[in-house]
């Protein structure tokens, strides 16, 4: 207990330095660009893949377990519109980037941790954690509602496959069901959640990496730390938003 309420206690006192006001705008601009590339748009494309594939194979499933002569043929394209909009694109989806994202992002920051990087900063007077972390933190918040975007978009594309190449159902009945009693709050709620998610990643995984102690071991053991304890805290803001948003 005393453990989890000092991690709890040094996270808190790093996210108050990460969240100082910065020296250079400028510097911290050019780095946020960096961040969005290397964390965002590098992770496009496996968002695409993945999307697209759960978005056929949950139309498959949905096809499979409820076919009934009285259950209308459109009900398939609005179960799969329910869970791509309400979980899969927004809460699957950023505990898989966790796993991406927040691994990179704690190796990173022991790598230059026990490579004394950091600590050539603090000495230059900077300060290592608003001008390292910052930038990861505002690039993921940005960038992660776009993706969850593209993740509902490959998504939609990944069932309309299945009836194009597969023919599990006719198009014309999918595409009834994605728009029936479509309600635009599901979307909004989706990228509410996945603020909150990508802020979890950038500045627990920044954590870990910054306060690694010791040598690569200890670097691979804070990237693992980083991902278990992102998608505990994703799962249980999860529990919370939509309970707040839904509810």
């Amino acid at each position: 207990m005393f453990k989890a309420l000092n991690t709890v206690g040094n996270y808190v006192v790093l996210m108050k330095r990460t969240f100082a006001r910065p020296e250079r705008v400028k510097m911290y601009f050019k780095q946020f660009i960096k961040e969005a590339d290397q964390l965002g748009v590098d992770s496009i494309g496996i968002v695409l893949l993945i999307s697209f594939f759960i978005g056929a194979v949950i139309t498959i499933q949905i096809k499979l377990n409820i076919e009934s002569p009285w259950m209308p043929r459109w009900t398939v394209g609005y179960v799969t519109r329910e869970i791509m909009l309400l979980e899969f694109s927004s809460s699957i989806m950023c505990l898989i980037l966790a796993g991406k994202v927040g691994s990179n992002i704690a190796s990173e920051l022991g790598t230059m941790r026990i490579t004394q990087q950091i600590d050539a900063l603090e000495t230059m007077g900077v300060n290592s954690a608003s001008y390292l972390i910052f930038p990861k933190v505002v690039a993921l918040v940005c960038i992660i509602p776009i993706l969850v975007t593209f993740s509902i978009f490959a998504g939609v594309v990944g069932a309309f496959a299945t009836c194009w190449f597969g023919g599990v159902l006719m198009a014309a009945d999918l595409e009834f069901g994605l728009q029936y009693l479509f309600v635009e709050w599901f979307v909004w709620c989706g990228i509410i959640k996945s603020l909150f998610f990508a802020f979890i990643i950038a500045s627990v995984s920044s954590y870990y990496g910054y306060t690694v102690e010791g040598g690569s071991i200890e670097v691979g053991k804070a990237s693992t730390k980083s991902v278990v304890s992102c998608s505990v805290l994703i799962l249980f803001a999860d529990l919370v938003l939509t309970q707040l948003l839904m509810g």
